[in-house]
């Protein structure tokens, strides 16, 4: 019996020193190599991973402590995957809760307005802390795979900066852009100016994705609307060089020549009259507002300056007396 009470005794002192370590452990500080650090926990990684991950980055002196800590508490299938920054002076306990409650620092991407979707892809592709699930993936795969209706990507996907925890896929990177995309214009179309050619959210998004290639300055964009609607009103060409551009694909060198301008293809609006059939490119939303609320003008010509600004003009003597003065003069 005595050997009974002893053993008992030495079961509870044991149990009491454990949870008295555990305790002390969990109010020390953690050991950082520096006064900050990026500690990335991958999908699918054990308890004993990433606790050994912790020792190899000199986060924890060693792995077990840690580990029991986190058993005790019941949480060891809780760990978030995600980018944690940690701070000296933060304790085991900080760490334990951080990684436990997801309290995670977020990653972004920034998807450049005028970019298209093969730039959009790259770029996805090229981030270290996107879970890529659509590389083996057409376009069209894509789509079916975010939920989209339409069967091009082109123009789909609303440029902006999108904020994520680390292993996020692109897929669901991809749903958030178009969703996005279908709800700001959307709620844009509700709002457009009477009287405008388009039959669609589609056609005004063509449209827009026109307007975003032709000018980098936001002021402008409104008159180059107006320029392309008057040119549809009236049954007029666009003639614009970037969906032309668009349409050579890879083979555009840099140079746009005028026998490019005179081979026939569905995005060469020298040859063809519309709109083309798809976006040429992610329109942001002043280019979205201006192919909905284009300027009142009787324009139906433009020309650079060299500036980066533009002459506008209403007829075609107007508009040879502008490119013989910004263009055939200045060279």
């Amino acid at each position: 019996m005595r050997f009974l009470n002893k053993l008992l005794v030495l079961i509870l002192l044991a149990i009491f020193a454990s949870a008295g370590w555990v305790i002390y452990f969990a109010k020390q500080p953690i050991g950082l190599p520096a006064p900050t650090h990026d500690l990335v926990l991958k999908h699918g990684s054990s308890l004993r991973g990433i606790a050994q991950q912790m020792v190899r980055e000199g986060v924890l002196k060693e792995p077990w402590t840690f580990m029991f800590l986190i058993r005790a508490q019941g949480l060891a299938g809780e760990i978030k995957a995600g980018n944690y920054e940690l701070r000296n002076g933060m304790t085991h306990y900080d760490l334990f809760m951080m990684i436990t409650d997801g309290i995670t620092s977020q990653r972004s991407i920034t998807f450049i307005e005028g970019w298209t979707f093969r730039q959009v892809r790259e770029a996805l592709n090229r981030h270290e802390d996107i879970r890529h699930l659509s590389i083996p993936m057409t376009d069209e795969e894509i789509l079916r795979q975010i939920g989209a209706t339409e069967t091009v990507a082109e123009g789909l996907f609303f440029p902006d900066s999108y904020f994520f925890d680390s292993g996020m896929s692109d897929l669901d990177i991809l749903k958030r852009a178009y969703e996005t995309m279908q709800r700001k214009l959307n709620a844009a179309w509700e709002r457009r100016a009477a009287g405008l050619p388009y039959r669609t959210p589609y056609e005004a998004l063509i449209m827009a994705s026109i307007v975003e290639k032709e000018t980098g300055r936001a002021g402008e964009r409104p008159m180059i609307a107006s320029v392309f609607l008057n040119r549809l009103k009236l049954g007029m060409r666009l003639q614009t060089d970037p969906t032309v551009i668009y349409g050579m694909g890879e083979n555009f060198d840099g140079n746009l020549r005028k026998r490019d301008l005179q081979l026939d293809g569905e995005y060469n609006t020298y040859t063809r009259a519309g709109l083309p059939p798809t976006p040429i490119a992610m329109p942001g939303m002043a280019a979205i507002e201006a192919a909905l609320h284009p300027a009142r003008s009787n324009a139906l010509y433009f020309v650079g300056k060299g500036d980066g600004s533009h002459a506008f003009s209403s007829t075609l003597n107007e508009h040879n007396r502008a490119v013989y003065r910004y263009q055939l003069r200045r060279n």
